[in-house]
């Protein structure tokens, strides 16, 4: 299908997690969240019981509970103040309640007058407004990145797990036949839950900060990894997700990346507009006082925080700690529970900084699926504000690798591990052994790698896989030449050769009886943990390939035989055969910059009803488009040697790596892509002298108050010389039924040829904002997608085979039936709306096209899909 975007990757990882242990049946549970009824703040400390049968609960301080389901049993929720609520428990019932509680007017008759206004929050004259503006205006002067230079070490931990086990689920025959499974398990020191974790990964790092000019490095100094994890080849994309989705946060910055998505700080520049704030304690944190602010987003529904925090009552306003959750209403998928602590400690020099950064997140898929838990615990120590060594400054990678991190020993994480492993963390290595001997578990785990990574490894822990075979999704596909074509392809690994890899296939075409093939060795100058193109690559590489396909296929970003991309719309009759030769190399940087270049020669041949047919060759060219089976005319082929060098600028960018293909994990970065294409004339059979420039910049914007991401991505080229249309500039078309990023969805294989071209492409989710403020909608928790893209092009008179003075002309083409010139003045147009987040997973998108509507093949609109799942 599609290229699935990383975030139905990460789904993808989570789940995988679970299919690993067989289903675990859990005790069915109500959560809720207690509000007051007539201003929608919670009510702290509501009781919640089955009077009947003497089971309660207690709401934490944010009116948060949780409490066993019983059908058929009646649930009271009463708080001081209030009139209780009855709820009779049935099958109906929603897992989720939000209660809300009358405010009783007879406690208070005696002493107030009773209203029926109800009491609105108000910024103006609010004195908890008033200090949060002093402590935003004070982070200017506590935010150490203020000095010019410190440095300190960090320690985190992440453990991954199943969560909120229930006791008749430990007394079941999985867990009494295995008593080692049974010792996993523990109670979390976050939830006071029973979980059973299932991978723990560690690393120490140093970081490095300088003012003037401005430089951030980190430093590994020790990396560890054990777990489940262990049993994929490509076990460190889930580090990776894990690292990526569940960041540091810096409550000094305006947005906080989480979950990647922009979070509004409770302090950051937009926070008084997007919070309410309350001042509801002034209390001891350690040996300082302070002043307690509860705060919760103005929409429930925003990506926002609820939560603490604590202020030094002075006139320093210093945050000394800070508690986080999620509105339990929050659209955030996945995520049932998330709490972040963190606290700021005093420094013999004065300043305050981050030494405790702690945070559990209770993920829950559904019904059918077991619960998770995700726990980062980061340590901060060791700060120093000295001038930093020159030598730790140089270079531009951000991110430096101690040689020996993999294989620091006991005395290192003695020293740098400031929270102990728990008893199930440090049995990690013996639970994957006994797990890997449970019957059937290496079928299970065989079966699970081919679904979740797409490929078939050949190899086993103590041997691994030297060869992977796949992709699997490509073994069979269909086309208008072959009709089903079968292919099999197949990989070398790092564990073969550390520097040489191999990787192609070979397809047959069923109806067409040609046979079709890809090799390609690569040459790593560097030595990646298991495929070449692991970040950053840094490689040569050869390629011989002969196989035909349309001249849209080189835009999509997945694999052509992939089965569902290879289902089209519209009628496909005109492919090329191609025989290619090339040569090429890529160079990576650490801190984001690309150079490539490559040399190729390639033959092509024409396929259906296509035809390469020179002006030369036409007695009367006005009559090729009345008689366009012509056929004899043509050339049977034309060859073409080009060379091509380039770079790509996007500097933060970061990668997962998968078997077939590396995805940015982070789309935040900016990228600016810069090429030129040179042919040769009489070099390697080539034909045709041309030049050719392209370039490519696009940037991702998350807009303020939670109103969701905008991308714009900016393509231009030019063709400088006279050349046959195949050589001309096609649109970047999309004529399958699913999604593909940056192509256009309504134009057809080869409507238009141009020589110049701007493309741009821009594209706003909305996040939910609008749905969420529909009673009905926001339950649905739907998201917007509105996008248009724009294609000017034109063609210049040298290669325009319709001006007569190009008649005569040996090397200008007729054009393919279908393709037309466009006109200059006149760009084309399409938008679309589309709603995505449909059951978590499904994305939908009605298409429009606005211009070029009178050509006879023009379609006019159309409805597509993918599958994207994100928090």
């Amino acid at each position: 299908m599609k290229r699935i975007t990383q975030e139905l990757r990460m789904s993808a990882i989570l789940l995988m997690m679970l299919m690993l242990m067989v289903a675990v049946e859990t005790q069915a549970q109500i959560t809720g969240h207690v509000v007051d009824a007539t201003n929608g703040q919670p009510v702290s400390m509501a009781s919640i019981i089955y009077r009947s049968n003497k089971v309660a609960v207690r709401a934490d301080s944010l009116g948060c509970f949780s409490i066993e389901r019983h059908h058929g049993w009646r649930l009271t929720v009463s708080a001081v103040g209030y009139n209780p609520k009855v709820i009779n428990i049935d099958s109906k019932t929603p897992a989720t309640l939000i209660v809300r509680l009358k405010p009783n007017s007879k406690v208070l008759e005696e002493v107030t007058v009773s209203s029926k206004k109800r009491s609105k929050y108000s910024r103006k004259n609010n004195p908890a407004v008033e200090l949060m503006k002093k402590v935003i205006a004070a982070r200017k002067k506590t935010d150490i990145k203020t000095h010019d230079y410190y440095q300190y070490n960090n320690y985190q931990k992440i453990m991954f797990g199943l969560n909120d086990l229930k006791l008749d689920t430990l007394e079941s025959k999985l867990f009494q036949r295995h008593p080692w499974l049974l010792n996993q398990v523990e109670v979390s020191a976050y939830n006071n839950k029973l979980i059973l974790p299932l991978s723990v990964d560690e690393k120490v790092t140093q970081e490095i900060y300088r003012r003037d000019p401005h430089t951030e490095k980190s430093i590994i100094k020790g990396e560890t990894s054990t777990g489940v994890n262990d049993l994929f080849q490509t076990g460190d994309i889930i580090n990776q997700v894990l690292t990526e989705c569940f960041t540091d946060i810096d409550i000094y910055e305006d947005d906080i990346r989480l979950f990647q998505y922009p979070f509004t700080s409770p302090i950051g520049k937009d926070a008084i507009s997007f919070y309410r704030y309350y001042i509801t304690d002034t209390t001891m944190v350690g040996t300082d006082r302070c002043i307690q602010l509860d705060f919760t987003p103005n929409n429930q529904q925003d990506f926002g925080f609820r939560g603490r925090l604590f202020v030094l009552d002075d006139s320093s306003y210093q945050v000394k700690r800070c508690e986080l959750t999620i509105p339990k209403t929050s659209s955030v998928n996945w995520v049932e529970n998330m709490q972040s602590i963190q606290e700021y400690t005093k420094q013999p020099n004065g300043d305050w900084v981050l030494t405790v950064d702690d945070m559990m997140v209770e993920l829950y898929l559904s019904k059918l699926l077991s619960k998770f838990i995700v726990v980062r615990t980061t340590r901060h120590s060791d700060y120093d504000f000295t001038e930093v060594p020159r030598q730790l400054l140089r270079g531009k990678k951000k991110i430096l690798k101690d040689a020996y991190a993999e294989m620091q020993d006991d005395d290192f994480w003695a020293k740098y591990r400031q929270v102990e492993l728990t008893k199930s963390e440090s049995s990690m290595d013996s639970f994957v052994k006994n797990l890997q001997q449970l019957k059937g578990f290496k079928y299970a785990i065989f079966a699970l790698r081919a679904l979740v990574e797409n490929f078939v490894d050949t190899g086993t822990k103590e041997h691994p896989s030297k060869v992977d075979i796949g992709p699997i999704n490509t073994i069979v596909s269909q086309n208008f030449y072959d009709k089903w074509r079968l292919r099999a392809s197949a990989q070398t690994t790092a564990n073969l050769h550390p520097h040489l890899f191999l990787k192609g296939y070979y397809a047959r075409g069923m109806e067409s009886n040609q046979n079709y093939y890809d090799a390609q060795l690569t040459y790593t100058f560097n030595r990646p943990g298991y495929l070449p193109r692991e970040f950053p690559r840094k490689a040569l590489y050869v390629e011989s390939m002969r196989d035909v396909m349309l001249a849209s296929d080189k835009f999509i970003q997945t694999d052509k035989d992939n089965l569902f991309t290879s289902l089209k719309f519209a009628e496909m009759d005109k492919m090329f055969l191609y025989n290619r030769q090339q040569v090429g190399v890529d160079y990576e940087m650490e801190w984001g910059l690309k150079l490539f270049g490559n040399v190729k020669t390639e033959k092509l041949q024409p396929i259906g009803n296509l035809s390469f047919t020179t002006l030369h060759d036409m007695d009367d060219p006005t009559q090729y488009y009345k008689q366009p089976k012509m056929t004899g005319l043509g050339r049977q082929s034309l060859r073409y040697t080009e060379a091509t060098v380039g770079f790509r600028l996007a500097p933060g960018e970061t990668f997962i790596n998968t078997k077939q293909h590396r995805w940015p994990l982070s789309l935040d970065a900016p990228v600016f892509r810069l090429q030129h294409t040179m042919g040769f004339d009489g070099v390697l059979g080539g034909q045709y002298r041309y030049n050719f420039t392209e370039g490519e910049f696009y940037k991702r914007f998350w807009l303020p108050m939670n109103w969701g991401k905008f991308g714009v991505r900016t393509k231009f080229g030019a063709q400088w010389n006279q050349v046959p249309y195949p050589l001309l500039i096609m649109p970047v078309a999309n004529l399958g039924y699913v999604l593909e990023d940056e192509t256009f969805n309504l134009i057809n294989n080869m409507e238009f040829l141009n020589d110049r071209y701007i493309s741009v492409m821009a594209d706003w989710d909305l996040n939910g904002k609008l749905f969420n403020r529909i009673p009905f909608l926001k339950r649905l928790k739907w998201r917007e997608f509105i996008s248009a893209k724009m294609l000017w092009g034109s063609l210049s008179d040298k290669n325009n085979p319709f001006l007569e003075e190009n008649q005569s002309s040996d090397i200008l083409m007729m054009f393919p039936d279908g393709s037309h010139v466009m006109d200059k003045s006149r760009p084309y147009w399409e938008v679309s709306v589309g709603i995505h987040n449909i059951f978590k997973l499904l994305h939908v998108e009605y298409i429009r096209r606005l211009s070029y509507n009178e050509l006879p093949t023009a379609h006019k609109q159309i409805v597509k899909f993918t599958f994207r799942a994100s928090f």
